[in-house]
């Protein structure tokens, strides 16, 4: 019976594994697809935002369908507006970054997300976070601060906009964090599919609307694809095994988006990169342990 069992925690194990990567490699696509309209073919930033998750919706209507629109039943509408909101401003702040910033440095960065949450989480839901956590929060940041180098000549306050949307989405994340203790799953979902398409549409239009042809739109169909198939793919890695451990595996995005820079648009990332990276991902990682211990020594 032991020996059934451990067979199949270690299949779900590797489902899980196996999952995150396959988010991970669409993810890296889909950022190739991103920076290859903005950077390439001069595509606006915020016009690109709206077409991607515009398609993104229509490849979603599936599950809309299943669901049904009475999920939107809410006693909390305006946190729901707040929370998509926040997200959709990310989502501007990263495909603008990602319009002049090499995609090595922009998922090096995004990568401080979790020490905003560390950071929002103790100002605003009150939560307690010891020495530990602010230390490898600090040392996260210092690994940022490696990879955008301020103090050099080359330096360009563009290289800020990965952070930005770090920050945005952590905020983010903090809402939905609030959210799930009261509502339904379903709810959250359906409320972030229907209001952030709206949400880019009007940040859109405020830039001045693009419409896209030929080339432009296959590659927003496939991005619309890309991205519904990368969510998809990470909803579930984290419901066939426990989050903390295929965690690890949502970290190798860097490397293959560091692969996916190289191979369509040559960017050799400097060694600096990866000092940088490794603080990060080392920190990411210690917090992560760390909160796994806090919880088996609650339960």
């Amino acid at each position: 019976m032991n020996q059934h069992s451990d067979a199949f925690a270690a299949s779900r194990a590797l489902a899980g594994a196996g999952w995150m990567v396959l988010a991970g490699i669409a993810f890296a696509i889909l950022n190739v697809v991103t920076q290859w309209l903005t950077m390439k073919l001069g595509f606006p930033s915020a016009s690109t935002a709206f077409w991607q998750y515009a398609f993104a919706l229509v490849f979603s209507l599936p599950f809309l369908k299943k669901v049904g629109l009475s999920a939107m039943r809410t006693r909390y509408p305006w946190r729901h507006v707040i929370r998509v909101a926040l997200a959709a401003f990310g989502v501007e702040a990263w495909i603008a970054g990602l319009a002049v910033v090499p995609i090595w440095q922009a998922i090096a960065l995004v990568m401080t997300s979790p020490f905003f949450i560390i950071l929002g989480a103790r100002l605003f839901l009150g939560e307690q976070v010891g020495a530990a956590r602010w230390m490898a929060t600090a040392v996260g940041f210092a690994g940022a601060m490696i990879i955008l180098q301020p103090w050099s000549d080359s330096f360009t306050w563009a290289a800020f906009l990965p952070i930005l949307s770090a920050l945005l989405w952590g905020a983010s994340s903090l809402m939905t964090k609030s959210l799930t203790g009261i509502e339904k799953p379903e709810t959250i979902t359906v409320w972030l599919l229907l209001l952030l398409t709206p949400i880019n549409g009007g940040l859109a239009l405020a830039a001045g609307f693009a419409m896209p042809t030929g080339m432009t739109l296959v590659l927003f169909v496939a991005a619309g694809l890309l991205t519904v198939m990368a969510q998809y793919f990470l909803t579930l890695a984290y419901t066939v095994a426990d989050a903390a451990y295929v965690q690890p595996f949502d970290d190798l995005k860097l490397p293959l988006n560091v692969i996916a820079g190289w191979l369509f648009f040559g960017y050799a990332p400097a060694g600096y990169l990866w000092i940088g990276a490794l603080l990060i991902l080392g920190a990411s990682l210690f917090i992560m342990r760390n909160e796994l211990k806090r919880e088996r020594a609650s339960v």
